[in-house]
């Protein structure tokens, strides 16, 4: 089935607000196998919206709305679209015994600052023949119309209305549609680029039919999704399983998660648990961003003690021990520098292993020999210390995410290589 998705908004066009509801239901379509060709934003009018709609429904066997389904007059996604399909609008008792009760309770919570009014019972209005889906977060109701091979669905604006509407009872229907199931599995791979990686799976991908890869690059990363499509899970899964085998034999140690939930920097806490280490950070540039991703993971303080934000030359040589010739003869930003940052990260911190970063994020100071980009990264582990030299691109922000990002897949490397080599 085609799909398309429209979103509702004004405040959209005027970037009041990000419209995160398309992508989270293209990433469900793609799950349930529709295929979405459009994506369309429109206003709160009712000429352009009409027009808007009528295209949609035309093209595609099914058009998602989001948005427009509120009591005030410029909600109007229910009226046009029920008046484009030839559905009566009536008053839908269930419903309107719902929305009494909490208007109810809440003028009751906000007193004085509360009152019902009568465009509130607009929202009980629903297509007569239709489907009428119960919203538990708010007073919209979520709508299905279904005419001469069309359907239309209309779900609430605020995304903690509409994802729980859509996987209570949208994506069922959905999927009561389709004949056969889809089912997905990520690869996840670090420390190699996107061109190195499609390289490597061109020929996979242009021999693929069931199942399909499909790349998604992200910072420092490379996901690979696999979709195949059959009448069971079961069946599904055996289909995938012989090209995660194969990409597991061609990316190896790069391959750090098979799970879609799974993290960099959880498969980093994972390794330092399994493997009983505890390690410390030493950064310069980043600015303590590696060890606000490492404890964004729960249980991460079993492993990590300790981590230096130290920004300044005094800082490094007062907290790190680095030389203060270092600093003065190669730089803040050289090899040796982030060598002996690593080194002092675990002699003072006591740890197992430390990463140092230090780098030139800009956008002002960058040399000839030293150009905006430039990061070094040290990892001590088992008295061994490894540096490596870096230079990404980009405005300061990114060149600092990137460096987080290339930081925990060179740790994870450092711990994978000192552990073999210690056992």
């Amino acid at each position: 089935m085609t799909t398309e998705l429209v979103a509702v908004g004004t405040e959209i066009l005027l970037g009041n607000i990000v419209n995160t509801n398309s992508a989270y239901l293209a990433e469900q379509c793609a799950l349930l196998g529709l295929s979405v060709y459009y994506q369309t934003v429109v206003g709160d009018n009712p000429e352009r919206m009409r027009d808007v709609i009528r295209t949609a429904l035309d093209r595609s066997d099914v058009v998602i709305l989001t948005g427009g389904l509120g009591p005030t007059e410029d909600d109007i996604t229910k009226e046009v679209t029920a008046e484009l399909m030839g559905f009566e609008l009536v008053e839908d008792a269930h419903w309107k015994e719902i929305l009494e009760k909490y208007l109810k309770q809440y003028q009751k919570n906000n007193q004085a600052q509360r009152r019902i009014t009568s465009n509130n019972y607009k929202q009980a209005m629903v297509p007569k023949g239709g489907i009428v889906l119960d919203n538990h977060n708010g007073t919209a109701p979520g709508l299905i119309m279904e005419k001469n091979g069309k359907t239309a669905i209309l779900l609430p604006g605020p995304p903690n209305e509409m994802k729980p509407m859509f996987e209570e009872s949208v994506y069922p229907y959905l999927r009561s549609k389709q004949p056969e199931i889809i089912y997905s599995q990520m690869v996840k791979i670090c420390g190699i680029g996107e061109s190195q990686v499609a390289d490597e799976i061109k020929d996979l991908i242009d021999q693929q039919s069931n199942p399909t890869i499909a790349p998604y690059a992200k910072v420092g990363e490379v996901h690979l999704r696999i979709t195949a499509k059959a009448q069971s899970e079961k069946e599904c899964k055996k289909l995938i399983k012989p090209v995660v085998r194969e990409l597991q034999s061609r990316f190896g140690k790069n391959i750090f998660a098979t799970e879609e939930s799974k993290t960099l920097e959880e498969a980093v806490v994972d390794m330092l648990k399994d493997q009983n280490l505890t390690l410390s950070l030493a950064e310069s540039c980043t600015g303590g961003m590696v060890a606000s991703r490492i404890v964004n993971v729960p249980g991460a303080s079993d492993a990590f003690t300790h981590g230096y934000v130290t920004y300044s030359n005094r800082a490094k040589r007062k907290c790190l021990g680095v030389k203060k010739a270092t600093l003065k003869m190669e730089g803040a930003v050289s090899e040796k520098c982030a060598k002996e940052m690593a080194r002092g990260g675990c002699f003072f911190s006591k740890t197992d292993l430390c990463l140092a970063i230090t780098g030139l994020a800009g956008p002002e100071g960058g040399t000839e020999k030293i150009p905006v980009g430039t990061v070094f990264m040290a990892c001590c582990f088992n008295e061994k210390t490894v540096v490596r030299e870096f230079h990404f691109t980009g405005n300061r922000s990114k060149i600092r995410e990137q460096a987080a990002a290339h930081a925990l897949a060179m740790l994870r490397e450092c711990i994978m290589e000192g552990v073999n080599k210690k056992n």
